[in-house]
Parts: C-alpha cells; sequence; structure tokens
C-alpha cells in the first residue's frame, strides 16, 4: 500500500510555484504599464485639449456688436444717433428650471406677454451654446437696481449695455432716414449670421435700409472668464469690433423742417432738390409718424393704429405716392413742341374754353368755363394754364414725341434715388397701353396725356427731378441724399433745345408768378428775387362731360390735388421744388404758397444764391 503512495516531488513544486509568481508578476508589470501610459497621454499628450475642455466650462467666446454708423445733415446736424440701453439676456444653460426664472423675473422688473413670446421665439432658433437671449430692452433705473440686488438668486441673467438707435427730430426724418427694428425669422434667415452676432437690429427703411451694409459695421469678439454662476470675472483676449460708417447728406434739416411745418394738417409731399448737383435738400411727406417706437418694437395697438389711420402716416408720398401730374407737365410739353418743330414761338390759337378731334363730337373742356379767348400763344397757355392751347399741340405732337420728352424729363422711371422702395409712375406711350391694357392708343388719350391727366402718372420726387432739368437747361442729374463726393458730379446727359427755346419756357415760368395773369401771382408779395414755376391740378375723381366740378357737392378726400413747381433764382437757379397738397384743390393757393415758404428759407440760409441773382442781373 505504500508503495502505490505518490512520492512528494519538491523540485516540482518549486517549479510550479515561481511560474505562478512571475505570471503574477508580469500581469502586474502590464497593468502598470497601461497605468503609466495612460498617465502620460493623458498628462502629456491629451494635455492641451484637455485644458481646452476644462476651460470651456468657465472661458467663453462672445460676439461683439459693431457700433452703427451715424447719420448726419450737410451742416453737421445729427440725424441718427446712438444711445445706450440696457438689456436683459438669459444664458439658459446656467438658468436651471428657465420657468421659475422667467416668473420671478416677472415678479420683479414685469415681463409682457409680447416680451415673452419674441423670447420664446429666439430659443427656438440655432444659437450657440452658453449664447445670451434677449428677454428686454431698456432697463429703467428702478429695474436695474432691484436686478442688480437680487443677481444672486438670479443663475443664467445678464444686465448688459448695447447701443440702440434714437432719431432726435422724430417724425420730420422718418420718411427719410427709415428705422431699425428687430431681425425677425425672415431675416434671421436671409443676414449672415456671423456678421450680425450680438446685433438685434437691422434697418428696415428709408436709408437705414438702403445703406444696411456700411452702417451695420464689422462684428468683434472677446474671449471671457466667468464663474460658476456664468458671471463675467474677467476679460483675456479681445478683438475690436469695426464701426460703421456715418453717412453725410446733402439734406438740410433746417429746410426739411420749413417743409414739414408748411404741410401741417393737410396731406401731402414737399421735395427740394438742389440744382447744381442733384442732392436733396428736403424730403418731407406728411402726416409721418415717429420712427422711435419702431427701434426696440412698437406695441401691436400703436401699429395697428398707424396701419388703420386714414391719413395713412407710413406711407411715404415722396416716393410711393403716384399722382396725375396736371398742368405742372405743361412746360415740358411746352418746350416739346418748340424743339420737335410741331409748332413756333408765333404760334397761336382761339380758347372758346374747350377742343374737340375731328368727327368727334366730345368736348374736351378747359378748367376756364368761356376759354382764355383769341391769339393765345405758348407763353400765355403757360402763364394762364390754357387746357385748350396743349389739346391743340399735344394733338399735333403725337404721343410718340410727348412720351419721348416725358421720358426725358425723368416721367415713367425711377429716379435713381438712393432709396429703397421707390415707384416709377407712368409715362403712357402706344408700347405701354398695348402692354397693360392691351389695347390701341386713340386720340382721346393723346388729348388727355398732353395736360397731364389720363394715364400719367408721377411721384412728388419725379417732378422735382423733371424741375431741376428744366431750371439747369436740360442737365439729368440723378437725385442723391447722401454725399459721396465733395465735388461736383458731372451730369449724366443733357436734354438738346436750343437757348432760345430754353430761355422762352423759363421767361413764361416766370411770369406764372411775377406776371398779371400768372395763376401763381398770389406768391409774389415782398419778392426780392425771381422764382420761376408752375401750377397744376389733378382730378381724383371724373367729372361727366356735361357737369361742372362743384367742391362743395364732393367729400374733402375726393376733391382735386393741388400740385406746384418752381426753381430760383431764375438768372441762376439753385434750387428747384415741387409741392403736392392732396385735395388741396388749387396749385396756386394750397401749393404754391408751401414752395414760396422753402424758397424763402433756402434764401436766407444761402444769401450767395441771392448775391448770385443780382449780380447776373447788374450784369
Amino acid at each position: 500500500m505504500n508503495e502505490d503512495r505518490a512520492i512528494k516531488n519538491p523540485i516540482q513544486e518549486y517549479r510550479l510555484y515561481v511560474g505562478r509568481l512571475l505570471f503574477t508578476l508580469l500581469v502586474v508589470l502590464i497593468m502598470a504599464g497601461v497605468l503609466l501610459w495612460r498617465y502620460y497621454h493623458l498628462q502629456v499628450l491629451e494635455h492641451e485639449g484637455l485644458v481646452t475642455l476644462s476651460d470651456r466650462n468657465r472661458v467663453l467666446v462672445e460676439p461683439m456688436p459693431p457700433t452703427r454708423g451715424l447719420i448726419y445733415d450737410r451742416n453737421g446736424v445729427l440725424l441718427a444717433d446712438n444711445r445706450p440701453s440696457f438689456n436683459l439676456s438669459i444664458v439658459k444653460e446656467r438658468a436651471g428650471d428657465l420657468d421659475t426664472l422667467i416668473a420671478e423675473l416677472d415678479q420683479l422688473v414685469g415681463v409682457s406677454e409680447v416680451e415673452l413670446e419674441r423670447f420664446q421665439k429666439q430659443m427656438q432658433r440655432r444659437r450657440r451654446p452658453y449664447e445670451p437671449v434677449l428677454l428686454k430692452v431698456n432697463l429703467d433705473e428702478r429695474e436695474q437696481g432691484v436686478l442688480a440686488v437680487n443677481e444672486y438668486r438670479l443663475p443664467g441673467v445678464e444686465v448688459t449695455v448695447q447701443l440702440l438707435r434714437h432719431y432726435p427730430l422724430g417724425p420730420e426724418m422718418s420718411h427719410v432716414l427709415g428705422y431699425v427694428g428687430r431681425i425677425n425669422d425672415q431675416e434671421i434667415q436671409d443676414l449672415d449670421p456671423v456678421r450680425y452676432s450680438g446685433t438685434l437690429v437691422v434697418g428696415k427703411t428709408g436709408l437705414e435700409k438702403f445703406y444696411e451694409d456700411e452702417l451695420l459695421g464689422q462684428v468683434g469678439y472677446q474671449t471671457v472668464e466667468t464663474n460658476a454662476r456664468g458671471r463675467v470675472m474677467r476679460q483675456l483676449e479681445q478683438t475690436a469690433p469695426e464701426p460703421g460708417k456715418d453717412l453725410h447728406l446733402y439734406l438740410d434739416s433746417r429746410l426739411q423742417h420749413v417743409a414739414f411745418e408748411s404741410l401741417a394738417g393737410e396731406r401731402g409731399a414737399v421735395v427740394a432738390i438742389e440744382v447744381a448737383t442733384g442732392g436733396v435738400l428736403a424730403m418731407a411727406s406728411a402726416p409721418s409718424f415717429d420712427a422711435n417706437g419702431f427701434v426696440t418694437g412698437i406695441s401691436v395697438e400703436s401699429y395697428r393704429a398707424l396701419l388703420d389711420s386714414p391719413d395713412r402716416p407710413l406711407f411715404d408720398r415722396v416716393l410711393q405716392g403716384q399722382y396725375p401730374p396736371g398742368s405742372t407737365v405743361k412746360p415740358i410739353y411746352g418746350l416739346a413742341a418748340l424743339q420737335s418743330g410741331t409748332i413756333s414761338q408765333d404760334y397761336r390759337i382761339y380758347d372758346p374754353g374747350f377742343y374737340q378731334l375731328k368727327n368727334d363730337e366730345r368736348k374736351y373742356r378747359d378748367w376756364k368755363k368761356g376759354g382764355h379767348g383769341s391769339r393765345i400763344y405758348l407763353s400765355d397757355a403757360i402763364i394762364q394754364s390754357c387746357d385748350t392751347f396743349f389739346y391743340d399741340v399735344g394733338v399735333k405732337m403725337t404721343i410718340d414725341t410727348l412720351a419721348l420728352y416725358g421720358t426725358r424729363f425723368g416721367l415713367g422711371q425711377k429716379t435713381g434715388l438712393d432709396m429703397p422702395s421707390e415707384r416709377a409712375g407712368i409715362m403712357p406711350s402706344r408700347p405701354w397701353k398695348r402692354a397693360a391694357k392691351g389695347i390701341a392708343w386713340y386720340p382721346g388719350d393723346t388729348v388727355n396725356t398732353s395736360i397731364g391727366q389720363g394715364y400719367t402718372l408721377a411721384t412728388p420726387m419725379q417732378l422735382a427731378v423733371a424741375t431741376s432739368r428744366l431750371a439747369s437747361r436740360g442737365e439729368i442729374r440723378s437725385p442723391q441724399l447722401v454725399r459721396k463726393q465733395h465735388s461736383i458730379p458731372p451730369p449724366a446727359g443733357i436734354i438738346k433745345a436750343s437757348e432760345n427755346n430754353w430761355n422762352y419756357v423759363h421767361t413764361a415760368m416766370q411770369e406764372v408768378v411775377h406776371g398779371l395773369r400768372g395763376t401763381a401771382k398770389g406768391i409774389n408779395k415782398g419778392l426780392n428775387y425771381h422764382i420761376a414755376g408752375k401750377t397744376g391740378t389733378a382730378q381724383v375723381i371724373g367729372i361727366k362731360q356735361d357737369e361742372e366740378y362743384d367742391a362743395e357737392k364732393v367729400a374733402k378726400r375726393n376733391r382735386d390735388h393741388a400740385l406746384f413747381i418752381a426753381f430760383a433764382p431764375v438768372e441762376n437757379p439753385r434750387i428747384a421744388v415741387s409741392v403736392l397738397v392732396e385735395n388741396g384743390e388749387h396749385g396756386s393757393s394750397t401749393a404754391a404758397p408751401v414752395a414760396r415758404k422753402l424758397i424763402d428759407a433756402y434764401m436766407a440760409y444761402y444769401p450767395d444764391a441771392l448775391a448770385n441773382e443780382v449780380t447776373d442781373e447788374s450784369g
């Protein structure tokens, strides 16, 4: 039995023990190696990346919106300014329970439904992590104090200062400057998200919109360190924003004030252009509105009141209002008749108070019942605004010549003014009627066109441009609001006419104001300079052939529009003006006095214009 027992082998046991020990030591060494390699990898190879990840919890890159460019008039008067605004924003990632936070803010400073709705819309947009979202703008001193005292229990809340647009002259400049407003959902899709980082507003109308790219500037950035509650502790580095460019206008705010005040209580438009440059000196549309209300967001009630007003204060009558120009086109068509050879300066007619086409029983009546009598020359027709003369001459010229010269003077086309939303008006012609109406041109259409009625439509800006071209003896210049160069730019072209014909038309327009029979003689009292002008009346509603216009039987808003164009001084034209008064009825008594006030103001502010006229007269 003892023989069957296994004999103990100490050598074999030793080897087994040593093998197990070595294996265990190898495993420990491998694990230690892996641990050391991982430590080296994290501490050395991945050090920079891990530091960056760590810093992201306390270091942020914030956009720095640029300062919007300012707008000045020709004399350095500030028209569009930037004022500091204290705004309340929320960083969602640090806010915790957002609903609870907003409810608490509502208790402290009040949060309107409109503000809350805008905030929620912004939260739904794609944005960068830790980007502040605006909740409330223009905090007053009390609201700022309340938020400062309660800062410790409002995680994620930030009060920052940002410059907001301000328009010192209010309604007087609203249609010219336009306004900036909150970036809406549609605009956020179209605008460059990088360039508009941190910017709350964008130009919506007027110069603010047209020159948005120049006024905006370039965004900057700053790297800041924050504490655990997201409060900025210090600035680490900064790339300063580039401010927007300032705009300097041809416009004179003093003349703008006179133009706007002259329309007080009326609906209408006034435009004044510097003849030598095409620069717009004044451009008033009434009634108007205060653009400051749109900068931070106008209330629904206030906006609806502007939209629903029958006076349409948001409507820019200067550029978007299209009106029959009436008799204001007669100097243009008179020059066309002379220059085209249709008539000579000796041509005259007899005016019985109406005109008839051959083989047509219809009578096209003159505004003066009974007519202007016999021996009516072109000069008489301009001075007394004889419709019958222009009926006759217009038919002789044909619509082709009328359209040719009307287009040369800027009718039926945009003027090229540096403003958005300008309308082109209508200079009717055979091709235009065929395209627009699908029918042929008739002689009766020419009769109506010859006195600025029928299909003809023009904006007050177009009439001012046409007047400037009359004053400059045919120099074609596009009107401009922003002065881009100090020297006088050359004209883009010349409307060719003989010196004799220019003199004839200028003299006739001067007699409109200074002559005994001139339709605007009522404004010549006390004048120490000469004005050339032309009155106009534009029908709002049609009057049957066998009826007479009776203002007493017509509602105020259906009465004729009153128009007047003028330039001065006649010997050396410096300023060209157009005036429209909706439902003003008579250009002589309603529109012409407005032009007189504006030109008087120009002569007072720029006395060298009057001095030049005196020099010319004495020479």
